[in-house]
């Protein structure tokens, strides 16, 4: 997979960018605040139908303007594609995949597939539960498009489900309707903790060669899939026989609380090294190294399901990283389209072997060498 162009009209502090860029490495540096990571956004977008930075399109505006446009032309299994996005402060979105309008972000997911790392990702490991879901669920959402459809109807079955425990706390005869959206919580909930089960099992084991490599050897890292049922989760039926009886024990509480207290809303992962949690015993640079080796990982399972590469989005990590995981990083990239955001290039300029385009942004306008 590669991007070729990247238009992009009143988006951020863009005015209008109409840009080629190059099958390798993309080096795209300036100071702080000039408009890099708005390009890697752009292409975040139009691979997930999200920013990774904003739930607000409005944010995405140029100020003073109100819409914006993006355009990005990328060859996907040789094929040419593109993929449109508008958006004015009067209308919805719009997106378009190959000149067709679609109505559900679940159409264009898994068609530009990307991997992003930001020093946010560095982070995710401290962070609470609902990061490290948001953190893994991005890569499993373009593996299986599916999986991201599930999660939209969980979410909108958990809103209602909800609304009614809250209900019934003053209409009792509404008890009635809520086996009707256990069934559907169920259902739905239970795709999504059998396909998080098998990615996460399968992410441990590649991210876990990785980080060996890293270490020389000299640490296990494994990934667990962490939620309150214990079960085969190989086996749906099985799931949802658990989750099941789960809820409907907890049915009494729910309907004082108001509120579903299990789920795959509730469900977490946990990063162990040499069998100790990382979030409470590993140091920073366990952690760093950790997140790298995840990453890596995701790239590897996403060739293996599509049979090709992602393209990376590397926004502005590399100076977190020292010299030898920045020199790892590189030489397993040669064969993956690369968007790099950087302060300062001499790092890279440094590194003799390396064919990459330097792309240098200024207040909103970029210049290539």
């Amino acid at each position: 997979m590669e991007i070729r162009n990247i238009k992009l009209y009143n988006f951020r502090n863009y005015k209008a960018l109409d840009e080629k860029f190059f099958s390798g490495f993309n080096i795209i540096y300036g100071h702080n605040g000039q408009g890099k990571t708005n390009i890697l956004e752009a292409v975040f977008l139009c691979a997930s139908g999200r920013s990774h930075r904003t739930k607000k399109d409005r944010e995405l505006v140029l100020i003073g303007q109100n819409n914006y446009y993006i355009k990005i032309n990328f060859d996907r299994r040789k094929a040419n594609s593109e993929i449109e996005i508008s958006y004015s402060n009067e209308e919805k979105r719009k997106i378009k995949v190959n000149g067709n309008t679609i109505k559900k972000i679940a159409e264009m997911i898994g068609i530009l597939n990307v991997v992003i790392f930001s020093p946010e990702d560095l982070l995710v490991i401290k962070e609470g539960p609902s990061e490290r879901r948001r953190f893994f669920d991005i890569t499993l959402s373009q593996i299986k498009p599916s999986y991201f459809y599930n999660l939209q109807q969980y979410s909108k079955i958990l809103i209602q489900r909800n609304n009614l425990l809250k209900e019934i706390q003053n209409n009792i005869s509404l008890e009635d309707t809520l086996e009707v959206w256990n069934n559907q919580l169920v259902k739905t909930g239970s795709a999504i903790m059998a396909e998080r089960k098998k990615f996460i099992d399968k992410l441990s084991e590649y991210a876990g060669k990785y980080h060996a490599r890293l270490t020389d050897g000299n640490e296990e890292l494994t990934l667990k899939y962490s939620s309150s049922i214990s079960t085969d989760y190989y086996d749906i039926g099985s799931i949802e026989k658990a989750f099941y009886k789960k809820i409907v024990n907890l049915e009494k509480i729910e309907k004082i609380k108001g509120m579903t207290l299990f789920g795959p809303q509730r469900d977490d992962y946990e990063i162990y090294i040499n069998e100790k949690n990382v979030k409470t015993y590993g140091s920073q640079g366990q952690q760093r190294t950790a997140v790298l080796s995840v990453k890596l990982a995701e790239i590897d399972i996403m060739k293996e399901q599509s049979g090709e590469y992602p393209i990376l989005l590397l926004d502005d990590v590399m100076s977190e990283l020292d010299v030898k995981r920045r020199e790892y990083l590189m030489k397993n990239l040669n064969e993956i389209q690369t968007f790099i955001t950087c302060t300062e290039k001499e790092m890279f300029e440094e590194m003799k072997e390396l064919k990459a385009v330097y792309y240098n942004v200024d207040n909103g306008q970029i210049y290539k060498y």
